[in-house]
């Protein structure tokens, strides 16, 4: 048995032997050329930025481990996110036909492609040297990847809302993050972003990582999850369906009769209702929560109205009157208007969307672009 000094050098291979790695400081960081500094023996000193969630994995267990659970064929392309040095991309490549990795940060590009072409894999990674959030995938099988922690959130959107069909997503993600994409209605940890996902996939708990398994060690501990895109999802507007969660879980442990009875929240439908039923020639029927993301929880109150942009004029006290009496009508009608979200299952949301819909209420402003883009923005905002 080799005692932990021996496990420890053996866990950063090449990084050690070739690169001391330290960590600095930075809320924003910009890649520096004196980031690679070289000492008079040659030896470089590399700096990780924790603000980028550079924590590299080294334990060759888990390592080891997420390639096999990750299921991967010969004939796969991997998608990898975040590959940093390449421990876990080695390892990918021995097992798929292809790797495409995605890193931002230069000096980790350079590395990696140093360990593989040592290993004679050069031929079989594409490396993609780019922001993941603003960058096209290519297609790919499967996404086995050590995900930033700053980017979970929206990264998880854009593939299980994205346009590129895949098999499944192995994602080594922050403990606490992964366990609110696992909760179910009624956990605490229960929130938007679990009942978006949920709608479109299902999400497999793999296993817990230590932080001590990172170089540099982490605050928090990890988990590794898997993300398996459903066969088939509700027929449901999904940019409709997150403006709609984006408004009933601003504050998920209200009930529902006391959300919608807010005053600015009732006027702000009220009036994109009319402005949907003005350009279409309709009755009032419709409603916007924008699906962008907002990285601030919403207030209580709700968003304040746009001005201009052609908005109907100011509502009647009877108009508004009314306009509360049918949704007031429609949470009854279904039993909802006591309910709270976060002890709602997905299928229950869907019918209250259904029944709103019906009583020509909806959440989505139409004039709005949509495309996979803005639904999975919308969707990773995980209040």
């Amino acid at each position: 048995m080799h005692g932990p000094s021996h496990f420890r050098r053996n866990l950063t291979g090449f990084l050690l032997r070739r690169h001391l790695l330290h960590t600095k400081p930075g809320r924003r960081y910009v890649p520096r050329n004196n980031d690679v500094q070289k000492k008079d023996n040659g030896e470089k000193h590399m700096f990780l930025y924790k603000s980028w969630g550079q924590h590299i994995l080294t334990n060759p267990r888990v390592l080891d481990t997420i390639v096999r659970k990750s299921n991967i064929k010969p004939t796969d392309t991997v998608l990898e996110i975040g590959p940093g040095t390449g421990n876990l991309t080695l390892r990918l490549l021995q097992a798929a036909q292809r790797v495409v990795a995605v890193e931002l940060d230069a000096r980790m590009v350079e590395i990696l492609r140093k360990r593989v072409a040592e290993h004679g894999l050069e031929d079989q990674l594409t490396v993609i040297c780019k922001d993941a959030l603003k960058t096209d995938f290519p297609q790919f099988d499967l996404v086995v990847a050590n995900i930033p922690y700053g980017i979970s959130s929206p990264l998880v959107a854009k593939l299980v809302f994205g346009a590129n069909p895949f098999r499944s997503a192995t994602l080594l993600l922050q403990k606490e993050f992964a366990r609110r994409l696992l909760a179910n209605p009624g956990d605490s940890e229960f929130n938007r972003l679990a009942v978006n996902v949920k709608l479109v996939a299902e999400v497999e708990f793999v296993m817990d990582v230590s932080k001590r398994d990172f170089l540099p060690c982490p605050k928090v501990d990890s988990s590794v999850v898997t993300i398996r895109p459903k066969a088939e999802v509700p027929d449901v507007d999904l940019n409709e369906w997150c403006a709609f969660t984006r408004t009933c879980f601003s504050k998920k442990n209200k009930t529902l009769g006391a959300t919608f009875k807010h005053k600015r929240r009732v006027m702000e439908l009220w009036r994109l209702s009319n402005l949907r039923g003005s350009e279409t020639g309709n009755a009032v029927s419709g409603c916007n929560y924008d699906c962008s993301y907002d990285e601030d929880k919403e207030e209580e109150e709700g968003n304040e109205s746009d001005e201009g942009n052609g908005d109907p004029s100011p509502a009647s006290e009877m108009e508004m009157s009314l306009f509360k009496e049918k949704i007031n009508g429609v949470l009854k009608l279904g039993g909802f208007d006591d309910k709270r979200p976060a002890k709602l299952s997905g299928k229950e949301l869907l019918q209250l969307l259904s029944l709103f819909n019906q009583a020509g209420i909806h959440f989505h402003d139409q004039a709005k672009p949509r495309n996979a883009d803005n639904i999975a923005v919308a969707a990773s905002y995980s209040t």
